[in-house]
């Protein structure tokens, strides 16, 4: 039994070893921004797509945000996709001014099967479009947007995912706690790994695509996480996700716990089904072209396997008190000093995110409840493991109706002073 144990136990820890040392070296990387000339002559052409299901609370206060953006008026065009709407949502949108296109599909259902309708649609459009920039109906932009996507694709960058900000974080601890958690993954994961030139990951809004990327490898991603999957459908290609830190979007975050449970569960199920498609071939194409962009998509893919596994490990731990012979090899391969190092890290991290975004007393408040929602998304990788078949898509209902006037930014970003939207349009 025993060797049974030491060729189980002995890989997990080893593999375990490697994760936590590979995130936290990364997590560094993010703790400071490389200086950038900035391209802020106008230049691009943009189509703006909102994806929309059953939005009539929240769609005509993004649209107010879109049209005084500071971007030429005539260098970019609206587009509402009401999907499947049974609600006001479509007239609000023409009422406002933008494009709307109504699709009633009850078969292929989802945010991926919108986009691939849209954009086929787009395509045959008289006008071009240097790139498409998608956010959700439920989002507040801030008005340099498309200015910082503009200077990213000036410089030759096709796949650009922005700043992803919370426009309620102070609602509840669940959106209080979401939000951390965004605010820190935006900064030692994603700013991290555009530091060091790794690829970062798409997050279904806030984002910006190359038109000449599109139509060459097509959209084509229709799962639970469709941003993933064209993720690492063009990470396949040798093209790589950019990090655009001063293009902040403000995402609704949910206000309960079972909102949060069932959209992290769709993120859970849609991440292993990626995985499960994508794994095999970028690991063969990263190893045949020595591409560490590429591997990198492979551990990306991996970490709820690796969550799962390293749980299993711990209970097991816990149950069998000869456990301890095997835990121990965690302390020879890194010292005892080490782990305690990467420990207190751990809960490091956020509270120098929290201080950089110069946060709200209420969102240090919520940071005691922070490890608990971290911990939450155990249980839900399990689920989302068991039902990583099941690809019906499950709408989170947004109903935090607020105007782009009312939001105070959250100076996310260095470079920006912390005022509201209104007093920038009013500075003009």
């Amino acid at each position: 039994m025993s060797h049974i144990l030491d060729y189980i136990m002995v890989p997990m820890q080893l593999i375990i070893v490697f994760f936590t040392l590979y995130y936290f070296t990364i997590a560094f990387f993010g703790m400071w921004r490389k200086k950038e000339d900035k391209i802020l002559v106008p230049q691009k052409v943009f189509a703006v797509i909102i994806a929309a299901h059953n939005e009539e609370t929240v769609i005509g206060q993004l649209l107010d945000n879109l049209y005084v953006l500071n971007y030429p008026r005539q260098l970019f065009d609206i587009f509402v996709v009401a999907d499947n709407c049974k609600d006001e949502t479509a007239e609000i949108a023409r009422a406002k001014g933008a494009f709307v296109y109504e699709r009633f599909n009850l078969e292929q259902r989802g945010k991926g099967f919108a986009m691939e309708w849209i954009f086929a649609k787009l395509f045959r459009l008289k006008r071009k479009y240097d790139g498409v920039v998608v956010f959700d109906a439920d989002n507040l932009v801030h008005p340099n947007f498309l200015l910082e996507m503009n200077n990213r694709l000036c410089k030759g960058e096709k796949v650009i995912q922005g700043y992803l900000d919370a426009k309620n974080p102070h609602d509840t601890w669940i959106a209080g706690t979401f939000a951390i958690s965004f605010w820190v993954v935006n900064h030692i994961w994603h700013l991290a790994k555009y530091n060091i030139g790794l690829s970062s990951v798409l997050g279904g809004t806030g984002m910006c695509i190359a038109t000449d990327v599109l139509q060459e490898f097509g959209w084509g991603a229709t799962c639970l996480t469709e941003d993933m999957e064209f993720t690492m459908k063009v990470l396949l290609k040798g093209i790589r996700t950019t990090w655009a830190h001063d293009a902040i979007v403000y995402d609704e975050k949910p206000l309960t716990f079972k909102q949060s449970w069932h959209q992290r569960r769709r993120w859970a199920q849609g991440h292993f089904d990626v995985a499960s498609r994508y794994i095999p071939r970028l690991l063969y194409e990263g190893i045949r072209n020595q591409d560490m962009r590429v591997l990198d998509g492979v551990l990306h893919l991996l970490q709820p396997h690796f969550l799962i596994m390293s749980t299993t490990f711990v209970i097991m731990s816990y149950l069998n008190p000869t456990m301890h012979l095997y835990t121990d090899i965690l302390y020879k391969v890194l010292p005892l000093e080490v782990w305690r190092i990467i420990i207190v890290g751990q809960y490091i991290f956020p509270v120098i995110i929290l201080a950089r975004v110069r946060a709200n007393w209420k969102s240090w408040l919520y940071l005691v409840l922070y490890p608990l929602f971290v911990y939450s998304w155990i249980p839900i990788t399990f689920v989302g493991y068991i039902h990583r078949n099941d690809r019906v898509w499950s709408h989170t209902k947004h109903t935090r109706s607020i105007s782009y006037q009312d939001v105070v930014l959250l100076p996310s970003q260095d470079e920006y002073p912390k005022e509201s939207f209104l007093s920038k349009q009013a500075a003009k």
